[in-house]
Parts: C-alpha cells; sequence; structure tokens
C-alpha cells in the first residue's frame, strides 16, 4: 500500500515527512527551527519564548545585550533636528523656548502685537519644546557649541544609563528631569527666556552617579566625571541658565534614588509611584508660580 503524502501544515504545496517536536504537525525546510531536539515549528518557538523569563536588570530594565540604545539616539536626533530647524527659522526659539511669563512682539518672535507670552499665559508646552532648543536668541557660534557639548556627554553617559534603566524608565527619567530644570527657571527666573537639554542631561548623570553606586562600581572615575559636571555648572552659569542645570541635576537624582533602591518585590510600583509623585509635585510648583505671577 502506497504511504499518505504528507504535507507542510503553514505550506500545503510542500511534500514533508519532518514534523514539530512539540506540535508534531509536519514542517516544511523554510519553517523549521532547530530546537534542543529535532525541530520546532514557528508558532511552537513563539510560544516557548512566552514561558522564557526575561532578563532584568538590578533597576528592573530588560538586559538589552548588544541592542541598540535607540532611546538615546532618538533623543539626539530630536535635538539635531530641532536645532537645523532653529538655523532655518530662527522665531522657534522665541515661539518654543522655555519663558515663564514677558512680553514679546514683531521684534522677538514675529508677533503682530506686543503680547505677553509664557507658561503662565497657558503655554505649558514651553516647559518641554524649551529642552530641545540650543540656539539663543542674540545667535552667535555659542549655539553649536552648546549642542554638540549636551550631545556629546549625552551619548557618553546616556547609552549606559539607558542600558542599565531599560528604555521606558529611561526615556521617563529624560523628561522628568528635562521638566525639572524648566520648573526650576519658571520658579527664579521667570521673564528670562532659556533654551538647552542641559537640564535633562545633567538629570540623567545624576542618575549615572547613583546607579554606579548601587552597583558598586569604582567611584573615582565617576567622582571626576562629577567633579567636571560642576565645575561646567558654574562656568556656564556666565552664559547659560544654572537654574535649569541644577532643576535638572536634583530631580534626576531623586528620581534615580527610587529607581536604585526600590524593593524587588514591588520595584515596578514604587518606581512609577515616586515617578508620578515627583511630577505631581513640579505640576504644583508651576500652578502655585502661575498663580503668583497673574494674581491681579
Amino acid at each position: 500500500m502506497e504511504a499518505a503524502v504528507t504535507t507542510c501544515y503553514r505550506h500545503p504545496k510542500y511534500e514533508t515527512y519532518v514534523s514539530c517536536t512539540r506540535c508534531e504537525r509536519f514542517i516544511c525546510p523554510d519553517c523549521m527551527r532547530e530546537a534542543a531536539v529535532g525541530h520546532q515549528c514557528p508558532e511552537c518557538v513563539k510560544e516557548g519564548h512566552k514561558s522564557v523569563r526575561q532578563a532584568r536588570t538590578v533597576f528592573g530594565g530588560t538586559v538589552a545585550g548588544a541592542a541598540a540604545p535607540v532611546v538615546t539616539y532618538t533623543l539626539i536626533a530630536l535635538n539635531v533636528l530641532a536645532y537645523l530647524g532653529e538655523l532655518a527659522r530662527p522665531d522657534l526659539v522665541d515661539r518654543f523656548g522655555m519663558i515663564g511669563w514677558a512680553p514679546m512682539g514683531p521684534e522677538d518672535g514675529g508677533y503682530p502685537v506686543p503680547t505677553l507670552v509664557g507658561v503662565a499665559e497657558g503655554e505649558w508646552y514651553r516647559l518641554f519644546t524649551g529642552a530641545f532648543l540650543h540656539l539663543r536668541p542674540t545667535g552667535g557660534s555659542f549655539g553649536i557649541m552648546h549642542i554638540m557639548m549636551n550631545m556629546f556627554c549625552l551619548w557618553n553617559v546616556g547609552r549606559t544609563v539607558e542600558d542599565q534603566l531599560g528604555r521606558a524608565r529611561y526615556a521617563g527619567l529624560y523628561l522628568l528631569s528635562a521638566l525639572g530644570g524648566s520648573v526650576l527657571v519658571y520658579l527664579i527666573a521667570p521673564h528670562t527666556l532659556t533654551v538647552g537639554a542641559s537640564g535633562a542631561i545633567f538629570g540623567v548623570s545624576a542618575s549615572y552617579y547613583v546607579l554606579c553606586r548601587r552597583l558598586g562600581r569604582d567611584m573615582r572615575a565617576v567622582n571626576r566625571f562629577m567633579a567636571g559636571l560642576m565645575i561646567w555648572m558654574v562656568v556656564s552659569a556666565l552664559f547659560a541658565s544654572w537654574q535649569s542645570h541644577l532643576g535638572g541635576l536634583l530631580t534626576g537624582a531623586l528620581a534615580s534614588l527610587a529607581l536604585a533602591y526600590a524593593p524587588r518585590k514591588h520595584r515596578t510600583a514604587i518606581q512609577v509611584a515616586a515617578g508620578a509623585g515627583m511630577l505631581v509635585l513640579l505640576i504644583a510648583l508651576v500652578l502655585m508660580k502661575t498663580s503668583a505671577l497673574t494674581a491681579g
């Protein structure tokens, strides 16, 4: 008696006599996946991956291995694109830079008539958009130096922090630090237009310090890096916003303490709660300052 012809369950036109070692369905060479014993079909391999516990870092981030630091690359790209946009349209600085409350007119951002602008006027987006701009309203060569130094620091430190925290935690840390920097500017110098990713990068740098201490790394090189960062903050006070630097540094440090030292059992819940708590605090400070500025 002639044996029945068996075909691949995914490709019925292919005759085959090899079956999946898990579900025993027949599979063709295109569907065969190497297994410890024999071959498996794509569906069984996919199902098996679901049952494998994914390795995580001490801080809860997924162990990326050789994966690219996508968030760091994306942030650098966004900053560079924003800078190119500023070169093409300098008025973007006045329209999207971080400012609390100030009058602007045709000579500033191209407004048709003198207009009150800023966070106090409901332009909350400035708390974030200002952290992606680097060209000062006065122009000059500082803009290119500003973005080059910031992106160099982000490239070196950001990749390490992203590798340890994972993409979601790292992105949240960056944005929260950027907001913290803008909020301190709003509280202390609300009438000054400021731009730059320095607040966010100081926050990431503070996180780098906290994570290294948590991991028990040799702190000598890290301490030298942080000392250089402090010197840069003092020097930059001559031509940049020290308030943004300090605000980002403090926010990043506090957020990283929760990320680094949350108990493993309830790690994610505590980290999310701490981040949400800091966000609520920053929003409350903005509301209080807005009320003080616009009173009467």
